[in-house]
């Protein structure tokens, strides 16, 4: 497989990587048979983005485990440093599970991958499946990024998601580590964390969010009083716009058609001259980045 097929296959998830879109099963075992292992010649890899497993869900999965076997097979490569051993790149979470259950061999796909392919297939599961938290996923973003000189385009189109939620999680690595800390364990959202980006002090707002339990949307609205004022000459404050006359029914209707195809408010203005412009309000990051992964779908 090319590096450009590679790289437009990654956003469809392993099974297209894996190529077993294209390939008949009788290929594919041929070609990548999966086979059984020892457990103990599995290991983790530092690629990993993921850096929290629950508990309670690794001891449910133990239970299937038992009950059904472990149905698919864990994605691995053989380990850069320990011959005739093998680095997980897809699979942790079952690897763990089946020990649980004291497997004492797990089915595998050995593949022959490079550290960036190995972070890109780990981070490429561990998003599909929406395992990670905000910080994991920033994390990894931040390593495709200055380790392997991925742009923020490339990295989206890689994960399915829009530019500006990687940008925006990407910004969460800026946060004071107590606030990271809140982020991590859950007692913040990722709503919650980039909205209190901007503020004067953040962490002292994202306490007060987490002591009386705000929702992203109070969130905002304190993080408005925190954040410096953007006028500063203490003159008179302008005067309100003059009312304009009211839109034509033409317009207005179409206005309603976008809000309602879009969930925001729409906004057309004519000009004399023949132009105008179109105006969609947002109230969230959220609503913002769903409409630009909406808007990047439609132009595929």
């Amino acid at each position: 497989m090319s590096e450009a097929d590679r790289r437009s296959n990654l956003g469809r998830g392993l099974a297209a990587l894996l190529g077993e879109e294209t390939e008949s099963l009788a290929a594919l075992d041929d070609v990548r048979p999966a086979k059984e292992l020892p457990v103990e010649q599995l290991h983790p890899n530092r690629w990993q983005p993921r850096q929290v497993f629950e508990e309670t869900a690794v001891r449910e999965l133990a239970d299937s485990i038992r009950e059904n076997g472990l149905l698919q097979p864990i994605l691995v490569r053989r380990h850069p440093q320990r011959p005739g051993e093998f680095e997980i790149v897809a699979g942790e979470r079952r690897w763990r599970a089946a020990q649980l259950a004291r497997l004492h061999h797990v089915p595998v796909l050995i593949r022959d991958l490079s550290d960036v392919q190995t972070l890109e297939l780990a981070l490429v599961e561990n998003v599909q499946r929406e395992d990670l938290n905000p910080l994991e996923e920033a994390e990894a973003y931040r390593r495709l990024v200055e380790e392997f000189g991925h742009s923020q385009e490339v990295l989206a189109r890689a994960v399915g998601k829009s530019r500006s939620h990687v940008a925006n999680t990407l910004r969460l690595l800026s946060l004071p580590e107590t606030v990271k800390a809140f982020l991590a364990d859950g007692r913040l959202s990722a709503g919650h964390a980039r909205a209190v980006l901007g503020v004067k002090d953040p962490e002292a707002v994202a306490r007060k969010v987490v002591a009386d339990g705000l929702s992203v949307r109070q969130t905002e609205e304190l993080a408005k009083l925190d954040k410096p004022a953007k006028r500063r000459s203490g003159g008179p404050s302008p005067a309100p716009p003059a009312a304009r006359p009211g839109k034509d029914p033409d317009t207005a209707a179409l206005e309603r058609d976008l809000s309602a195809l879009l969930g925001l408010k729409v906004t057309i203005e004519f000009n004399a001259d023949g132009g105008g412009s179109l105006s969609i309000r947002y109230r969230t990051v959220e609503q913002l980045d769903d409409l630009l992964h909406r808007l990047d779908h439609t132009r595929r």
